[in-house]
């Protein structure tokens, strides 16, 4: 219960008001001009710290470490008060992280906090927010799926050989999938065309079929595939082999370990980070956008894509 307080105060996903076109090009061009994180060691840490810091939005995950990379649990300065009766030390530097349906807001490391006379003792997701949870997925695999027809994605199972994980193309066909709308005071559905066919391996255990699942929509939400509203996901169709994979293997490697599962993003990362010491030419800001989109599948029932824009939650 802590933890969604945590993820429904500072956001779960950077999809909405907080995703804009200025946000991205100034975060991609600071990543540029200081090179952060264009050594595949910076890279490797700031992954491994944003998988460990899951009660945060990808984003505000990263705007944490870049500001302070030891930090352990933040809160702004009303919540150390109201929840864990802990004041702000004197002197101590705020964190500025991004804040739904509004610009920023500052929040401050546990270790910037001392507690008040009344202070009980500070619970496990403060003291321990690392640590390693259970390896089996719940919910989130069918929400993911029953999400993804919001975007014509139409998810199907095959049978095929334990090496096959599955994959991702374009449609060509006329069906329609129904998504369920939530219109109080019933649910309605309607009808969104099949515009991407997601093929999953059904031999597959349900951890890796969702971690399949969560890399073939990184290619989609990453603009490898092209798409069909510049608003919804940019046309990023032109970029090499190795820059798609190493945006999707990123993706699927934080939306799983996020989720306390293993995935075989870690092995290809860590291959990768061992054979080369500089990443890709990727785009920081599509990895976390779509890392934050795929999560945000997860835990609840988004409402279908605008036409004219973003989706409207």
């Amino acid at each position: 219960m802590a933890e969604q307080k945590e993820l429904d105060l500072l956001g779960n996903s950077t999809v909405g008001p907080i995703d804009t076109e200025s946000t991205s090009r100034a975060l991609d061009e600071l990543f540029r001009l200081t090179h952060h994180y264009s050594s595949t060691k910076d890279y490797d840490d700031l992954l491994k710290f944003m998988a460990r810091f899951r009660f945060y939005a990808p984003y505000n995950a990263m705007l944490i470490h870049i500001q302070m990379p030891g930090a352990k649990f933040v809160a702004p300065p009303h919540r150390w008060l109201q929840n864990y009766r802990q004041r702000i030390k004197p002197g101590a530097r705020p964190l500025v992280i991004l804040q739904p349906m509004g610009p920023v807001m500052f929040v401050f490391d546990v270790s910037d906090t001392e507690p008040l006379p009344d202070a009980p003792p500070l619970p496990r997701e403060v003291m321990s927010p690392f640590e390693v949870r259970g390896g089996t997925i719940g919910h989130e695999l069918e929400r993911t799926i029953e999400n993804a027809k919001r975007d014509g994605v139409r998810v199907s199972l095959r049978s095929a050989g334990s090496q096959s994980a599955g994959q991702i193309g374009t449609a060509a066909t006329t069906a329609t999938l129904e998504v369920v709308v939530r219109r109080a005071p019933k649910l309605e559905t309607v009808r969104v065309p099949v515009r991407y066919e997601l093929l999953l391996n059904s031999e597959h255990s349900r951890e890796v079929r969702f971690a399949t699942l969560a890399h073939e929509l990184a290619h989609l939400y990453c603009g490898h595939l092209g798409t069909p509203n510049a608003r919804w996901w940019p046309d990023r169709s032109h970029l090499s082999v190795i820059v798609r994979e190493f945006e999707a293997e990123s993706v699927c490697y934080l939306a799983c370990r996020r989720l306390g599962i293993d995935n075989p993003s870690e092995k290809y990362l860590a291959g990768y980070v061992e054979h080369n010491s500089d990443v890709p030419k990727i785009s920081l800001e599509c990895v976390m956008t779509a890392a934050g989109t795929i999560e945000k599948m997860g835990h609840e029932r988004l409402k279908p894509r605008k036409e004219g824009g973003s989706p409207d939650h």
